[in-house]
């Protein structure tokens, strides 16, 4: 019952979040359906709801460094990149063209647009600078 009501829930977020970005990664503004993905900001498996406003719409890679703590998003909506990037991989080019700048694509409701919580809570539990 568990598994089954999260993934009703989750179909609903993916479609959701995919259509308030308008089907376009929020930070480098990419269109390709397919590597497009509904990141949670708070995943659902530490209690982050299956809402938009817990959500952002990421290219897969970046969705991976996302949740990984790679990269974040500031509650002033700006991408930033770790250093740990460049440390541990001697890398990461293509990402930090991102530094600093603000989300390209975000939800035109502000019901939609990530909720500084859930934002908050990336920044201080995920991301390492």
């Amino acid at each position: 019952e568990y598994l089954t009501s999260s993934r009703l829930g989750q179909g609903a977020f993916h479609l959701g979040v995919l259509d308030a970005y308008k089907n376009r990664c929020a930070v480098t503004g990419e269109r390709v359906r397919p590597v497009l993905e509904a990141a949670h900001i708070k995943p659902f498996s530490l209690e982050g709801p299956n809402i938009v406003a817990n959500g952002l719409s990421l290219r897969a890679d970046v969705h991976k460094l996302f949740d990984r703590g790679y990269v974040t998003v500031g509650h002033d909506y700006r991408f930033h990149v770790s250093s740990r990037l460049k440390t541990e991989f001697n890398n990461g080019v293509d990402y930090y063209k991102y530094q600093g700048e603000k989300l390209l694509v975000l939800p035109d409701k502000g019901v939609d647009k990530p909720a500084r919580e859930y934002l908050e809570w990336h920044n201080d539990e995920v991301f390492r600078a």
